[in-house]
């Protein structure tokens, strides 16, 4: 079969969910993971410590990191012999199917011609390849309990002038609608960012004074990477928001406007109801008639479905089971897979980073806030940076090689030390040479003289700089040829410059003349 590596925010998502009571089928279904993915994973957790009875704080980075290196002890790579054997008739099996012939028969059909496989991989093929079984009917789905879930989708409501700048812009609307009591929620906005979108659900839960336990959102690609009728991809900053609040995610297929029809509907009810016909200054006060007109008019109406007043039915039924709003700002955070440079740094947010270890050319998993940035290489947390600004870099010199860190980093108290390591006098010399407006520019010429110390040893080195100090010449290249002519050359003194005579013999105050004023 084909594997799939799963993602850390997955395994959390998957632990969370199983910490909250849920079974190991209601894990994968809301996961989008396999249920024995999801059994591996909640094994391996308990144990490594994780109790069922203890909050989420249990899933710290260190024991995902345990459960993740005991689970891929030995890591599939690619797709099954079987799975690449049905690829090759993947045209033949289509055109069979094309015909209305069963699946059952395909396989026999396969089998006379030599494609030897299971029937479960075929089907499985058939599925995620062909869209196999896909049922144009449907029934109707049971509301399901109060305050349990809430669907979301954007629609597009209209053309608003903003008073502030003269322009024209298109106002879309991110509308909740809960499932139970159909009472509702819209947000205007004009993009659908990651962080519009998440404004929109913390006004969302404010809003109804609670948090719905599952949210099921169209595919917005603020919310979902990567869409698919049974394993959606969903970003890693939206699934940690869901974590932050609290609400699984449980997204609807794509083009499949009937997994959501509560909200479906109530979008041509919001953009003839509600924005049609109206004058709004700006954006805001756009959203603040919103909130209004969601409290008494789409609330307070007769549902054409349930026949009541779906504001009342929320605020009996459905407003004691939600979960409490939140009462604090998410950050929200970005995921990022940068490579490693050469010159062991990533690059986030236009700034770059070190990372330690051996991994130029790899890439990493990267999250980044407002105050931290932390690198994930295979769900295991191998670095914390503090977040800085974008063309500065942040650079541990405990990440860089031993024998470059220091010229590197442009350490000099290091340098200085190393000289000093080999006698008084090397390390006075060095420190003359580092005596400049510039003193990196002089790091290589104290390298250099390192160099001489381990090539002539330490004592003739430290002898020849004590004469080249005394003579007050500070050039290491004197000092090599010192050491490669030998010690008993003795250093050519410098004559002292003539002292040059004045213009005047007398000093100048004998000139200065107090005048009466």
């Amino acid at each position: 079969m084909s594997y799939r590596e799963v993602s850390v925010i997955e395994i959390k998502e998957m632990l969370r969910l199983w910490l909250q009571g849920r079974g190991l089928r209601e894990v994968a279904r809301l996961s989008g993971t396999d249920r024995k993915t999801v059994r591996r994973y909640v094994d391996r957790a308990r144990a490594c410590g994780l109790d069922r009875d203890g909050d989420v704080c249990q899933l710290t980075d260190e024991l995902l990191a345990a459960v993740i290196a005991g689970v891929r002890s030995s890591r599939p790579n690619g797709k099954s012999e079987a799975w690449e054997t049905i690829a090759a008739q993947g045209e033949q099996i289509k055109a069979w199917l094309d015909q209305d012939l069963t699946l059952t028969k395909v396989h026999t059909l396969l089998g006379r011609r030599g494609v030897v496989v299971s029937y479960r991989t075929l089907h499985r093929y058939a599925v995620t390849e062909l869209g196999f079984g896909q049922r144009q009917t449907t029934v109707r789905v049971a509301d399901g309990e109060p305050g349990a879930e809430v669907q979301v989708d954007f629609g597009r409501l209209g053309m608003l002038t903003d008073a502030a700048d003269g322009r024209r812009r298109v106002v879309h609307g991110l509308i909740f609608t809960a499932v139970y009591s159909r009472h509702m929620f819209v947000w205007p906005t004009y993009r659908q960012t990651l962080n519009d979108v998440i404004g929109g659900f913390e006004a969302a839960w404010a809003f109804f004074g609670g948090v719905f336990a599952v949210v099921i959102p169209d595919n917005l690609k603020a919310i979902v990477d990567k869409a698919d009728a049974t394993d959606p991809k969903l970003n890693d900053a939206f699934r940690e928001y869901a974590q932050a609040r609290g609400f699984a995610v449980d997204p609807a297929r794509v083009r499949s406007p009937r997994d959501k029809p509560r909200v479906e509907r109530s979008v041509p009810y919001v953009r003839s109801n509600f924005f049609a016909g109206e004058q709004f200054r700006d954006i805001d006060d756009c959203r603040a008639r919103a909130q209004q007109w969601c409290a008494q008019v789409a609330g307070m109406r007769v549902h054409g479905t349930t026949r009541c007043r779906p504001a009342e039915v929320f605020a009996t039924d459905e407003a004691p089971k939600l979960k409490a709003a939140p009462d604090d700002v998410f950050d929200i955070p970005t995921w990022t897979h940068p490579k490693v440079a050469p010159d062991r740094h990533v690059q986030i947010a236009k700034a770059l980073y070190s990372v330690p270890g051996e991994l130029v050319g790899r890439r990493l998993d990267a999250r980044a806030d407002a105050r931290t940035v932390k690198l994930y290489w295979r769900g295991e947390l191998i670095k914390v940076h503090p977040v800085v600004a974008p063309g500065r870099r942040q650079t541990d010199p405990a990440d860089l090689p031993a024998e470059a860190s220091v010229y590197a980093m442009r350490d000099l108290n290091t340098l200085q030390r190393k000289a000093s390591a080999h006698g008084d006098h090397v390390g006075a010399y060095a420190a003359a040479v580092l005596e400049h407006p510039l003193p990196w520019t002089k790091m290589r010429q104290v390298y250099r003289l390192l160099g001489l110390v381990r090539r002539h040893g330490a004592g003739a080195a430290d002898d020849a700089c004590r004469r080249a100090l005394d003579a007050e010449v500070i050039d290491v290249g004197l000092i090599e040829r010192m050491l490669s002519r030998g010690a008993g050359e003795q250093l050519p003194l410098m004559a002292k410059p003539p002292a040059t005579a004045s213009r005047f013999v007398r000093s100048a105050t004998d000139f200065t003349v107090r005048r009466p004023s």
